[in-house]
This record gives C-alpha cells, structure tokens and sequence, in this order.
C-alpha cells in the first residue's frame, strides 16, 4: 500500500487581530501593530488611584498633550521588545568593543590633560543626568495614553540607564580601571559650580507633574548637551590628539540620533491632531520656551568649562 503526502493549505479567516481588523481591515499586519495597537486597558477598571482619585489608572488627562486617538501615532523605529532589545544589544556590543580596544592599550588613561579633565569635570558626571532622565522617561512610561507612546517612553529610559553606563565605563577606563573617576565625579556633580545649573534643572523636571512636559523639558536639554558634549567636539578631539573621546562619543551621537526620530514624530503628532492639535501647539510653544531658555543657560556653563579646557571652535 502506498501513500502520498500532499500540502494542503489552509487560508485562515482573520488575517490578524480583531482590533487591528477593525482599524484596517482583514489585512495581514506587521508584528509591531500586533504588539502595540489598542494594549492599553481603557475600561473596566476596578478602582481609582487613591493618590489622584481625579483620574483613571490609564487617563488622557495626565498630560496637557493629546492625540484624539493615541494610536495615530505610531514610532518610525518599530520597536517593540525583541526589535528593541536586539539593536541594543548590537549598540552597547560594538561600545564593548571599542572600549575594550581603548583599554588595552590605556587611550582614554594616557588623553591629554584638558580632555583628562573634560571628561572628569563634565562628561562622566553627565551620568547622573542621565540617571535622572531616566525617571523622567519612567513616569513617561507609566502615565503616557496608550501603548504607542509608553513603549516609546520604557525604551527611552532602558536607553537612559544604558547611557549612564556606557559614560561609567568610559570613567573607569580613563581612571586606568578605578572607580576613583566616579567618586569624583559625584562630588562634581553634587558640588561643582559649573554642574549646578544642570543639576538643579534634572532635579526640577524630576517633578514635573505632566509627563509629557517632564520628557519635552529633558529633550530640550539633549537638543543641546549631545550635539554640544559629543558630535559637537568630535573634530576638535581628532584635531587635538584624543581621538579616543571622538570613538567613544559617536555612541552617544548615534543615541541621540535615534531618540530624535520618534519624538519628532510624536511632536509632530501632537501639533497636527485634528481635535487638540491647536491647543497642544499653544502647550508645546511654552514648553519650548520655558524649559528651552533654562537647557540654553545649563548647557552654557558646561560648554564655558569645555571651551576654557580645549579651545572654543572655530566658525567655518
């Protein structure tokens, strides 16, 4: 008796989920939707925060900023976990690498003195602000209306905590393998004049109460810090002997790069929404105002302490 195996295909009826079906259609759709549209509980809650029994557990009205709906906004990136996690993991592998590179042969240990001490005064203190954005994004991630923005706003403050880590390590290997650079640079942070303004701003924002306004007021800092600290000064490191600062900061130039795409695209979102586009608009003009001008005046005194050290640059 002989038998033939056949394939036999099967076309399933839905193409995706449910609510994605009643968004687009029964259409197949791509795994970050599937991950992402529509999680966010928005019924059926059983009890309001004792802290704020004015709001829901998952409330619009945390922020002043709206989307009619929040899933019109969608991160340009497509992350959601595994997408996330793997090019992570790619980044801090090559920071790895070249850090690993730098230390064999003692680069960051042996700098010229001024960039010594730009490191050391300015950039490896610069992880305590990082430490403090980091539970900017966390409140982000918790009180921000729907999934497409809170996952946005986890990834943001994983990516804080690894900045922090990646300026530690970047500590230590300039401290010949001691933590003494980080020791120091706490007390600098704690102490030093020209870190104050920095911190009493972090500090602030910490606060805020509106989460939307507490990560807009961060990134107002970073549209300065990162283009000043890191991409800013890669040519003056080349120019001036400490092209191991220049491979080590395009980490970080790299980061920025990448946290600008989705909230250009969810500042975007916000000004253009079709029901509270206009109020935001009037929200995110004060905000870049307010919190701008306070970025400028902290970001300042450390770019002082940068100039005096390396030399300030020079316009093309």
């Amino acid at each position: 008796m002989q038998f033939e195996l056949r394939y036999q295909t099967i076309e399933p009826k839905r193409q995706t989920f449910q609510n994605i079906i009643e968004r687009f259609g029964n259409e197949p759709a791509s795994r970050y939707q599937e991950a992402t549209l529509d999680i966010e509980p928005r019924e059926n809650f059983h009890y309001r925060p004792t802290w704020t029994p004015d709001h829901e557990l998952y409330d619009a009205n945390y922020s002043a900023l709206k989307l009619t709906d929040p899933y019109t906004f969608a991160d340009p990136r497509q992350f959601y976990y595994t997408p996330y996690v793997t090019n992570r993991a790619a980044l801090h592998d090559e920071f790895g690498k070249t850090l690993g590179y730098l230390e064999s042969r003692e680069l960051l240990a042996k700098l010229p003195e001024p960039w010594a001490k730009v490191l050391a005064d300015v950039v490896v203190p610069l992880r305590h602000y990082e430490a403090g954005a980091q539970l900017v994004s966390v409140a982000g991630s918790r009180f921000a209306y729907g999934t497409s923005l809170s996952q946005c706003a986890s990834f943001a403050a994983f990516d804080r905590i690894g900045n922090a880590q990646m300026l530690s390590r970047i500590g230590i290997a300039a401290g010949g393998g001691t933590v003494s650079v980080l020791n120091e640079a706490k007390d600098q942070w704690m102490n030093a004049e020209h870190l104050q303004p920095m911190r009493r701003l972090v500090e602030e924002i910490m606060i805020v109460d509106d989460w939307a306004e507490g990560l807009l007021a961060i990134d107002a800092v970073d549209k300065l810090l990162y283009p000043a600290l890191f991409s800013g000064l890669d040519e003056r490191a080349l120019l001036g002997g400490a092209g191991p600062y220049s491979l080590v900061a395009q980490y970080l130039t790299t980061w920025f790069a990448d946290q600008r795409k989705w909230l250009d695209a969810l500042i975007k979102s916000w000004r253009g929404d079709a029901e509270h586009g206009e109020a935001n608009a009037a929200v995110l003009d004060r905000i870049d105002a307010e919190w701008g001008a306070r970025a400028a005046e902290a970001v300042g005194a450390l770019t002082v302490v940068v100039d005096g050290l390396v030399g300030a640059e020079v316009p093309a």
